[in-house]
This record gives structure tokens, C-alpha cells and sequence, in this order.
């Protein structure tokens, strides 16, 4: 997986959409003072979850062309979900995307009854994000994106929508065993490559590094994959 540039707190749950289905995915994004972002993205699927996708696609009779990421179906989705101003994706390819994403604002991103998977505050002059990711609020997040998705993520048996405790090698064992030892070594060997530039310099980031206004994360797809542990992340600014 290459996820060379992504945006990583103010999108974190376009990450998930994405990067869970291992993608190569470039997200920029213009992130403007009282929390609102402008997106643009690029997505493709890997080969091995390609093939994989397509074939389930097959099993449930969808035509052989249809898109695997449809980028109509996944904007109408997206549109009605809270935070967002705008969504516009359009396929370049039945496995591949591009598009914008305009955010309003991103402490009422995904927001719901449920509760709140990103926190935004301002006080005494410092900004803070922060978000948390388990085993109880990510099937939250992940059906309010999109049902393709959560069907796919079944498919796969993935712990972040089953709830299953499966320890990450369970995991890896399970896929091999249903599918092949090349597409469990293919999203062993997968990391999420995670940046974002904020309007002043960072004074604090918990769960990776950062200079002046940047800060960067590494995170091996596994790990949200399985959620064995939940995912906490914070900045301040």
C-alpha cells in the first residue's frame, strides 16, 4: 500500500473508507482556522484486493464492468453525513477515483446520537483534536459511510466491523486460510503513511511526531484492521 500524502485527523474516517481496502490513495487537504478543510483525493485498489473484490462482485451478480469503488454511489452516501458541505468523486477507472471533499466543520463530522468519534475544542487560545478509534464505535463510523464498504470489510472478516477479539496474527491466519497467503502477506505488509499541515504550529501530538505546523503518523493497517487495542490520537495546536 502507498498512502504517500494523507490527511490524516480532520479525514481519519475517508482514511478508514480507503486505505481498508488497501488502496493507493493521495489525499491533500487545505485545512482553514475554526476547523472546516477542503479534501481532494485519489484512489486506487491494490491488485490482490482487486481481484478479490471483483469476484465477490461476481458471486452476487453485479456486471463484470461495474465499478468496484463507485465514486457516484459513494458521494450520495457520503452527502447526508454530518460534517460535510460537499462530496464530488467520479471514476476514472471501474477500480480507481478522484474527486473533492468539502468539510464544514470537524467536530460535527459523523457526529450522531451515538456519540462522537473526533472531539474539536478551542480554549484560552489552543486548538485540540482528538480522535478515538474501537471495537464499538468504528462499525459505527464505517456504516455511515458507505454499505459497499461495510460489505466488502465483512467479507474480509475484518475484526473493525465483525467485533470478533482476534489478536492481529488470528487475524492474518484467518485470511489465509479463506483466501491466500499472498493477499494476508499483502495487508501485513501495509502502512499508512499520515500527514497534515494545521493553520499554526503544534504545541502537542500524541501517537506520532511533528515540526512547526506538520505532523506525521505511521500506522501499520493491521492494526485497524484487527483494533486489538483502541486507537487514541491527539493534537494541539
Amino acid at each position: 500500500m502507498s498512502m504517500k500524502k494523507l490527511i490524516f485527523m480532520l479525514i481519519f474516517p475517508l482514511f478508514l473508507f480507503f486505505g481498508l481496502l488497501s488502496c493507493s490513495t493521495k489525499i491533500e487537504s487545505v485545512v482553514r482556522v475554526g476547523g472546516s478543510a477542503n479534501v481532494s483525493l485519489q484512489a486506487s485498489l491494490e491488485p490482490r484486493t482487486l481481484a478479490l473484490l471483483k469476484s465477490l462482485m461476481g458471486f452476487m451478480g453485479e456486471a463484470s464492468d461495474a465499478p468496484v469503488l463507485n465514486g457516484e454511489a459513494i458521494s450520495q452516501s457520503m452527502a447526508s453525513a454530518p460534517g460535510i458541505s460537499s462530496v464530488l468523486l467520479r471514476n476514472t477507472n471501474s477500480s480507481a477515483l478522484e474527486g473533492t471533499i468539502a468539510i464544514s466543520h470537524v467536530g460535527n463530522f459523523l457526529s450522531s446520537e451515538e456519540g462522537k468519534f473526533i472531539t474539536y475544542s478551542e480554549e484560552s487560545g489552543i486548538t485540540s483534536i482528538v480522535f478515538v478509534l474501537d471495537r464499538d464505535s468504528a462499525p459505527l463510523l464505517i456504516s455511515k459511510l458507505s454499505a459497499q464498504v461495510e460489505e466488502y470489510l465483512s467479507a474480509l472478516m475484518a475484526p473493525i466491523v465483525s467485533g470478533e477479539s482476534l489478536n492481529p496474527q488470528e487475524y492474518l491466519n484467518l485470511v489465509a486460510l479463506i483466501y491466500s497467503r499472498p493477499l494476508a502477506d499483502e495487508i501485513a505488509a501495509s502502512h499508512i503513511l499520515a500527514s497534515i499541515d494545521f493553520p499554526r504550529p503544534l504545541i502537542e501530538v500524541q501517537g506520532g511526531t511533528f515540526t512547526g505546523r506538520r505532523a506525521e503518523f505511521e500506522i501499520p493497517l493491521l492494526d485497524i484492521l484487527v483494533l486489538e487495542k483502541p486507537l487514541r490520537y491527539e493534537l494541539k495546536w
